[in-house]
């Protein structure tokens, strides 16, 4: 879970956060459970090996803006926002052929392709229902945010059209599949305590330039951290693009060409790997990965001007330093 210790926080809030925090944990696997132990055993994998929870966490700072949100309510716009997370894993786990998730035996490892697509639709399933009871808003909102995780998704698979710049693909691509779900967490917290139109619009802005900050310091990280708990280099292996891979092949430096072809394609081969992240990271390209993530979290924290000043506030800034320093 995400730290909300900062200097200068407020005990009392920070106490309360996590109160919340903890109260969702407990009530997630309920949510998940299915008729059959079978089903609950799937829906609740993912859900038992952990996670960031930071979309909760987003929901729960900004349901304390105003102070007074019903706990209830809270709890419920937490649960929505990450059985929807958690959900999309199951289905790009299948998508990705992936092994692992989370340090565990992805689903679809262990029980097979079409229970693990089904185990995701029921995940979405039970986030619906549960969003329901909240308001036909928040319903609009879910159906807003699921469309534009599955329209992210067909882009991620069909690719840059031809003619189409590929680092502003893949940067419109992870708005649509990170930064959509982050950002509706941010507006549900906000819908729930009951904010003025122009701080939950505020909220939406933080949110998806925040998501967006997130999974590019995730880039870096699979290049820069040995410590990360993620493998390095495992974009790599897979060929996925990232923010330093692509900005290095939208240049044309002859001394780059080796590098350039090893980032351009899966690389199945250890050395090459070992080869690749070497030359990332001697390489100034990450330094410019790194101040295109320091200048999208300023963006994010200006958005935060409208809301009130006070412990939710500063911890919503704090947040956005956290992500930036995951980077680093």
């Amino acid at each position: 879970m995400p730290s909300i210790t900062y200097p200068g926080a407020d005990p009392a809030f920070e106490a309360a956060v996590r109160e919340r925090l903890d109260a969702v944990e407990r009530v997630l696997a309920e949510a998940a459970r299915g008729d059959s132990a079978y089903v609950t055993d799937v829906a609740g994998h993912l859900l038992a090996a952990g996670g960031k929870r930071f979309r909760p966490m987003l929901v729960v700072l900004a349901s304390q803006l105003y102070g007074g949100a019903d706990p209830d309510r809270v709890e419920k716009a937490a649960i929505v926002v990450e059985l929807t997370h958690v959900a999309s894993l199951y289905h790009d786990d299948v998508m990705d052929e992936a092994d692992r998730r989370r340090g565990v035996a992805s689903a679809n490892r262990l029980y097979g392709n079409e229970v693990a697509i089904l185990v995701g639709d029921y995940l979405f399933a039970r986030a619906s229902s549960t969003v329901a009871k909240l308001g036909p808003e928040y319903v609009e909102l879910q159906a807003d945010t699921f469309a534009r995780l599955v329209q992210g998704q067909i882009a991620e698979t069909r690719g840059p059209e031809p003619g189409e710049d590929p680092l502003g693909h893949y940067l419109a691509v992870i708005a649509d599949k990170t930064g959509s779900l982050i950002a509706a967490s941010a507006m549900f917290g906000g819908m729930v305590a009951e904010a003025p139109a122009d701080v939950v619009q505020a909220l939406a802005l933080f949110g998806e330039e925040i998501g967006v900050v997130f999974q590019l310091s995730d880039d870096l990280l699979d290049i820069a951290s040995d410590t990360s708990g993620k493998t390095p280099g495992t974009d790599l292996r897979e060929g996925v693009p990232t923010l330093p891979t692509l900005m290095l092949l939208a240049g044309d430096d002859p001394a780059d060409a080796r590098l350039r072809d090893l980032v351009s394609r899966p690389l199945a081969d250890d050395a090459e790997v070992a080869e690749a992240l070497a030359g990332l990271r001697a390489h100034p390209v990450m330094a410019a990965a790194r101040a295109e993530i320091e200048r999208r979290a300023a963006v994010a924290r200006q958005h935060l001007a409208p809301l009130p000043e006070g412990p939710a506030k500063a911890a919503l800034r704090a947040l956005a330093d956290t992500v930036v320093e995951r980077s680093a």
